[in-house]
Formats: structure tokens, sequence, C-alpha cells
């Protein structure tokens, strides 16, 4: 089991459910935390969790956490640099990579280059540069664990899989979000607080949003190919409404294994933390009797094209994967200031990944050029 840790990302949504998992948990040191500009949340963090290192994401949050810990002894950075710091901290066995956006790539790059388990809840680092993410995995010897409910349950039921060659599917579910059979026409007058509604889950506001237009299955999508290295053809999407059924696996005598759980995060993240052990978690268990029908279907992905996106982007390789993240970061930034609408955000993505051109054989330079030239289309279109 790991006995300690470097978060980043600890203000957020995985964040703190992985800090309430640890300090459940005896043993586990945390030596870094990282946040964005949650100055006092953070500030409450380091009371309590006495990390060696804080890192904030803007020179002005890094001097009011300053001040604000001027009492204890600990060091406080910001930007990059500073998640580079925290992601290679000396001491840390493990680093929660729960940042979101493309701004997890490099420090994830330099956790597995200094040797450290990655409990991802990053998907744009496997979106954006998975083959070269796992190359390098694989180069220094590193675990990948999962931190996404559907990833982690697809994890687990390939734990009992000792051959590749015996897989048919993965079969990610998806709860369908807050529009989940709204028409074309409905979805035209949503509005942001209509989108931020997940019927299941409490996120944050980026990957809601993704959820509900799909985005954030096509995005999971990828990443499936990436860390279990299968191809387009062997990840299916279903729409599975309660969430239960976090994922599956397809064998090819035609036997399906299922994770199924309570909707809680907190099941994940300490299962990246102590594989392959597994320990009592503060989740509660699974009632079948009370839990009602599970029900599934296929996604709709006319009314919600961006899924359909992510697939053609996924064929057309990591440049054009790099360049939908990229421009659907800024679109959903976008819509959350109230200053386009709900499909102006496929619209605005499909212009970016149509613009910018496809290179082969991307180098991590390559990648992280084809992120910024779509979010300058996005930008530039309003």
């Amino acid at each position: 089991m790991i006995q300690c840790v470097s978060i980043l990302g600890s203000t957020g949504s995985i964040g703190r459910q992985s800090l309430d998992i640890i300090s459940r948990m005896d043993g586990i040191r945390v030596a870094a935390l990282t946040a964005g500009t949650s100055v006092e949340l953070m500030a409450q963090q380091c009371r309590q969790f006495s990390p060696e290192l804080a890192v904030m994401a803007t020179e002005e949050a890094a001097a009011a956490l300053k001040q604000e810990l001027s009492d204890l002894d600990i060091r406080i950075a910001w930007g990059e640099d500073g998640l580079i710091e925290a992601a290679t901290i000396p001491g840390a066995q493990c680093v929660i990579t729960a940042v979101v956006g493309m701004v997890g790539l490099k420090p994830t790059l330099a956790a597995i280059r200094a040797g450290k388990r990655i409990g991802l809840a990053n998907k744009e680092t496997l979106v954006c540069a998975g083959e070269l993410v796992m190359a390098e995995a694989d180069k220094y010897g590193v675990e990948i664990i999962p931190v996404d409910s559907e990833h982690s349950a697809i994890f687990q039921c390939l734990m009992g899989v000792k051959n590749p060659a015996e897989i048919k599917r993965l079969i990610l579910t998806c709860s369908g979000g807050p529009f989940f059979g709204m028409t074309r026409e409905q979805l035209t007058k949503v509005t942001k607080a209509d989108a931020l509604k997940h019927p299941n889950w409490k996120m944050g506001a980026k990957i809601t949003i993704d959820c509900a237009t799909l985005m954030n299955k096509g995005l999971e999508v990828i990443e499936a190919m990436r860390l279990y290295r299968v191809p387009l053809e062997q990840v299916d999407v279903v729409i599975h409404r309660q969430s239960i059924v976090h994922s599956m696996v397809e064998l090819v005598d035609g036997a399906v294994m299922a994770q199924m759980g309570a909707p809680d995060m907190r099941l994940p993240i300490q299962l990246a933390l102590t594989y392959p052990q597994r320990t009592a978690c503060p989740v509660d268990g699974l009632d079948l009797t009370k839990c009602g029908a599970l029900t599934f279907c296929e996604p709709d992905m006319e009314n919600f094209p961006c899924l359909a996106l992510a697939r053609r982007c996924a064929k057309l390789g990591e440049i054009a994967c790099a360049a939908m993240n990229g421009a659907n970061e800024e679109a959903v930034a976008l819509f959350l200031a109230d200053k386009i609408g709900f499909y102006d955000i496929y619209e605005l993505v499909v212009k970016a990944v149509e613009q910018v051109s496809v290179i082969a054989s991307p180098t991590l330079e390559d990648i992280l050029a084809a992120d910024r030239a779509a979010r300058e289309i996005v930008r530039n279109s309003i």
C-alpha cells in the first residue's frame, strides 16, 4: 500500500475525496498539494495534512497562501514549475493527477519519469498524448491506475484476465447526463444552470458540462483505447441511467464482467492507493434489492454529436484529439461564462478540429502546439 502521496488538484472534487480517503487510512502521508486559486480551502488542507509543498496556479494566490500559512513550515510555489515539483517530490510514491485539462500533461510525464505510481483522474493526459504517456510508463516501469469510475471499473474487471487476446469489447457506461432523451430543438433552449444538474454525480463544472454534451464519454473512449491498448472498434458506450454498473468487459467467449457499486468516487481513489490489495472503504455497500431496475440503451449521437466527433478524432490520431480537447476546454469555459449556447460548444470544436493540420507520429511539442492552435481558433471565433 502507498505510504506517501502527492495530490495535483487537491481542492477539486477528486482532490477533496482523495484527502477524505487518506484521512481515514492509517499511515499515509501527504507530501504535496496543488490547487488553482482556492486559497482558503488550500490553507485548511495544509493545516490538516501538513504537506512539505503547497502549489497554487498563480503568483498572487501563492502569495496569499504564504501569508495564510506564515506560522507553518510549508514551502509555497506556483505555476507549471510548481506543479512539476509537486509531481516529482521525493518521498511520494503515488501522484494523484486530479487537475482538469491539458495542464496535467507535463506534470504527469514528469511524475512517470520520476518513477511514481499515477492515480490518473486527468483524462486529457491520455486523450491528447496517450501513446507517448504509455510508452514512458513502459520505459520507467510505472503503474497507471485509473481513478475515473468507468476506467477503474474496467481495470477491476481485467484483473482476472491474463491474456489480452481474450478481450472482445470494453463497454463504458454513461448516465446520459441531465438532457437524456431531449430533442435538438429542446437542447437549443437549455441553460448553464440546466447543464450543471447532473442526475447522479457531484463533479466540477467543466466535467459536468462535458457529461451534458457527452463529450466526457468521447474523451473516455479515447482514454480507454490508450490505457488498455485496444483499437477504437473494441470500445463501446451504453447509456445506463442509474450509474450502478460502472463499466463492463466482454470476453471472446461471450462472458460479460461488470463492476457495480454506488456512484461514489472514493472506491476507485482508494484502490489506486492500495492496489493490488483491497481494504475497507467508507462507501456504502450496494443493496441490490433497493437500487431498482437497471436499464441500458444506445447513446443518441445525432442529438449529442460530441461523442461521434470524439470517435472520428480517435481515428485521425493524437493531433486531432489534442485539438478537439483544447477547443472543447475553451468552448466549455465560454459556455460557463454565458457567452455561447449549448450547441455552440460542438460547432466551435468541429471548426477547430477541421482547421488544425494532422501530423503523423507527433512529438510532445506538436501535441502542445495543436492544443494552443485549437484554443486560439475558438477564442477568435467569439
